[in-house]
């Protein structure tokens, strides 16, 4: 990656926005009824979530959408990227249509649109209806058909109001460490089930992508994957291997089938899979065209055989990931090589720090600003390899419930005070913005105030 040493600006038409999720920051309210989704179960199970917390109230914006929203315009943000709850829509996942909860997002993206924000809506952002998960959830191959429903449902209430729809948020974290590791809900620890979920969560996908289509036809329709590149610690044919079968699973195991109508061999192999979930023509429907792929970047693994944990005294975020942009540069340039895609938005990249410098009522973040800085010239130095990039997106807009660490961990540009859930925006924020406004990223991050 080219080492930046003067302001550069993005290409006309590049976008600069945020992200959340509905389980995240929304809250309950009273006035919606909804049913449970599997995160309600999970965080009810005692030891699930570090700090003890849930996401009953989060950051309320259920109640504060406005105030959020005039939030992101005093940002300069054009782009929103936000998730449906499923069960504030369907609360059981198949069925009648829970009125108040629809309500809820058309006057979300009523109001975005009022303030000249684009919404970017993500169908499945985790919280799977509780009564899907009951008849068991995405192992249960009918939960495909009433993702791919639940999809139609929405793109006909919402109509010519969206121009971009995601279908899945990080599938890969659904099936791994929400059916591998069990460290995500619904908590379980078999491989097995974990391949099934991925199946079908990537065959929801496919079957909601044809829903769109004929439901949304002048939509773009993508999806949002994560990928965490993978690199062996030495040149030992063992890590070397290692690392060629994590970047199979952790990288290639949803955008091949999704780009070829395949699983990459080698990894199948590996694991030992023996598809018997996957049926005729179901990667078919996987494979169809997408017109945008969201790519979420947080970090790299480097990996040695012998276990030794890698990299030494390189910095690191508050969830100990080490800090590595030109990572994002390879893995774009990679991503455009080997898949020839028509579009890519960085939908989800951004750091959990510290957050303890603070003066004059506000946080300076100044190591949040590096972050963001150095991974945006990574954005540059791909856009001038010819990787056709459309827009990036912070994530996240304000301090949320972070899954299974809780409170703790806080990833937002904006602060949100615990005891009020008053929005004060860090310095990050205000850099951010300048950004946004200009499309210039300056030669270094500096803290404006």
């Amino acid at each position: 990656m080219a080492n930046i040493e003067t302001p550069r600006r993005f290409p006309d038409g590049f976008f600069f926005g945020s992200a959340t999720s509905s389980f995240q920051i929304e809250g309950r309210s009273n006035d919606i009824p909804q049913g449970d989704s599997i995160w309600d179960t999970f965080c009810a199970e005692p030891g699930r979530i570090e700090d003890g917390t849930h996401g009953l109230v989060a950051c309320d914006h259920v109640h504060r959408w406005r105030e959020d929203i005039e939030l992101m315009a005093s940002l300069g943000l054009s782009t929103y990227r936000f998730s449906i709850s499923w069960p504030k829509v369907i609360p059981d996942g198949t069925g009648t249509v829970n009125e108040p909860g629809m309500a809820f997002y058309e006057a979300i993206v009523d109001g975005l649109l009022d303030a000249g924000i684009t919404p970017m809506p993500t169908l499945y952002h985790w919280d799977l209806p509780q009564a899907l998960q009951d008849r068991g959830g995405w192992t249960n191959r009918d939960t495909a058909e009433a993702f791919a429903n639940y999809a139609r449902v929405m793109a006909e209430r919402l109509g010519e109001r969206i121009p971009t729809w995601m279908t899945l948020n990080e599938p890969y974290v659904s099936a791994v460490l929400g059916h591998v590791t069990g460290e995500h809900a619904p908590g379980t620890t078999n491989l097995e089930a974990g391949l099934a979920a991925a199946h079908h969560l990537l065959l929801g996908h496919g079957l909601a992508i044809a829903q769109l289509r004929e439901a949304a036809p002048h939509a773009e329709l993508g999806i949002v994957l994560n990928f965490t590149p993978a690199e062996p610690a030495t040149d030992a044919p063992a890590d070397v291997a290692l690392a060629d079968v994590r970047h199979g699973f952790d990288n290639e195991w949803y955008i091949h089938p999704i780009r070829r109508g395949e699983y990459p061999t080698a990894t199948v192999e590996a694991l030992g899979w023996d598809q018997s979930v996957v049926q005729d023509g179901d990667l078919d429907v996987i494979a169809a065209p997408i017109d945008v792929l969201g790519v979420n970047y947080y970090t790299r693994q480097v990996l040695s055989a012998v276990g030794q944990e890698l990299p030494f005294g390189t910095p690191r975020t508050e969830m100990d990931w080490e800090i590595h942009a030109p990572s994002l540069h390879r893995l774009l340039t990679w991503l455009n090589e080997e898949y020839g895609l028509p579009k890519i938005v960085i939908t989800e990249n951004g750091a959990a720090m510290p957050d303890n410098d603070r003066a004059d009522g506000r946080v300076h973040d100044q190591d949040r600003i590096d972050y963001l800085h150095d991974h945006l010239s990574a954005v540059l130095s791909a856009i001038d390899d010819g990787v056709p990039m459309a827009g990036y997106l912070a994530w996240s807009l304000m301090d949320n419930f972070e899954w299974a660490k809780g409170y703790a961990k806080r990833f937002g540009i904006v602060e949100v005070v615990p005891e009020t859930l008053e929005r004060i925006p860090k310095s990050s924020a205000l850099w951010f913005e300048q950004l946004a406004r200009t499309g210039v990223l300056p030669a270094s991050g500096s803290d404006p105030h």
